[in-house]
């Protein structure tokens, strides 16, 4: 074990150092998972413990609080779930305090992992900040928090380096943990004759989000677009459904899917994402890190989002700087892919700029090729070996 005197045990029996992990979201459980693996894979006597969800239950994390309770976007909705969020709080400040571990990690999610920060801070527990929120997008003020309460911040773009150099701050860039893990694993053919679908019909997908929210309100009208595009179509088509592990298929079926199955050709997916998102011609998406998924698998894509009127009326007036909303656009600096958000999203309007990005060729060619020149701009993979490197580090440096 670095940094502590060596022990005849073997190393799963060592009593290790303990290292929080904190991720609010399905794409931070993900890479904290990720993470996770790739701690253990080098020091397997570290126990790690947090907060995330069935990703990082997966990779051996000690999960104390289910982030999809709070995993939530807007003012509005983070007030109906006040309760929840007090209690993951208090739960992780209490592990804090009575088991004192060696690190503390934070993966994105600003609002709540500041907090954190704080405490951490007062306790004297170093804080290594992965993936960094995106202050160079809104709340370019945060910058100064993030750089007084962590102790490391590790970024994820290459461009996040310089904005944090120009505030007087140094950090890590690691590279985009999604280069290491959006990959297929089987040919499209090989995906077709897997779920038995039809080889000469265009495949569209449709990405509603993994939220409650997010499904109950796009879904709808992202199916009536898709009813709309087959209605206008020469030829018939399959639209494809990934179904997220945290989203009960329940809930896709009382949000219309049900419904739609009658006039369309929808199938409904529980495995096999990325094979799915890379077989599809053309999709529709909510916004978020799908968005930049897609493009890395070279899929045509329409982007949209709606939120709560007031929490839309608010952002407005923080972000007004900014040209786009999508990470696809606002990593590339241009709009590779049609962004719809707010009134924007209605089932014509979708169906006519998924109609653009599908059937014209020359469109298709161009976004496929800007998608490439993106895929560059994220830099190298090894994301995840690259900070759990930090994490040793750290932790040497704190005789752990």
């Amino acid at each position: 074990m670095r940094g502590g005197s060596k022990s005849s045990l073997p190393p799963s029996e060592q009593a290790g150092p303990r290292v929080m992990i904190v991720a609010g979201e399905a794409s931070g459980d993900l890479h904290g998972a990720n993470l996770a693996r790739a701690i253990q894979r080098e020091r397997p006597e570290i126990r790690l413990s947090g907060m995330g969800g069935d990703e990082l239950r997966a990779a051996g994390v000690e999960v104390l609080f289910d982030a999809a309770r709070i995993a939530v976007v807007g003012v509005v909705e983070v007030l109906h779930h006040l309760g929840d969020v007090l209690r993951a709080r208090k739960i992780l400040i209490t592990e804090m305090k009575e088991r004192r571990p060696a690190l503390l990690i934070l993966i994105d999610f600003p609002d709540f992992n500041l907090l954190l920060a704080a405490q951490a801070r007062k306790l004297g527990i170093p804080v290594l900040y992965y993936i960094s929120p995106q202050v160079w997008a809104w709340r370019s003020g945060r910058v100064k928090k993030i750089g007084r309460l962590a102790d490391r911040v590790a970024t994820i773009l290459p461009f996040e380096q310089a904005f944090y150099r120009r505030h007087g701050y140094r950090v890590d860039y690691v590279g985009h943990p999604l280069l290491d893990t959006v990959t297929t694993t089987m040919s499209r053919d090989g995906f077709l004759e897997k779920y038995d679908l039809p080889g000469d019909h265009p495949l569209i997908g449709i990405i509603p989000g993994s939220r409650r929210k997010e499904i109950s309100t796009l879904l709808p009208i992202f199916l009536s677009a898709a009813e709309r595009y087959q209605a206008e179509s020469s030829h018939p088509c399959t639209f494809l459904l990934p179904r997220a592990s945290t989203v009960d298929q329940e809930l896709l079926l009382e949000h219309g899917a049900a419904q739609a199955k009658n006039s369309l050709d929808l199938r409904i997916i529980d495995s096999d994402r990325y094979d799915l998102m890379a077989a599809c011609d053309g999709a529709i998406a909510a916004s978020g890190t799908v968005t930049l998924e897609l493009a890395i698998l070279e899929t045509p894509t329409v982007v949209a989002y709606r939120l709560a009127p007031l929490t839309y009326r608010l952002g407005r007036l923080l972000i007004r700087h900014l040209r786009f909303f999508s990470l696809v656009n606002l990593i590339a600096e241009q709009e590779i892919i049609p962004e719809l958000l707010q009134d924007e999203v209605t089932p014509g309007r979708l169906c006519r700029e998924l109609q653009a990005v599908v059937d014209s060729e020359q469109r298709r060619k161009s976004m496929i090729a800007d998608f490439q020149r993106l895929k560059e701009l994220l830099g190298s993979s090894g994301a995840s070996s690259k900070t759990a490197a930090l994490v040793f580090e750290m932790l040497d440096a704190a005789g752990r």
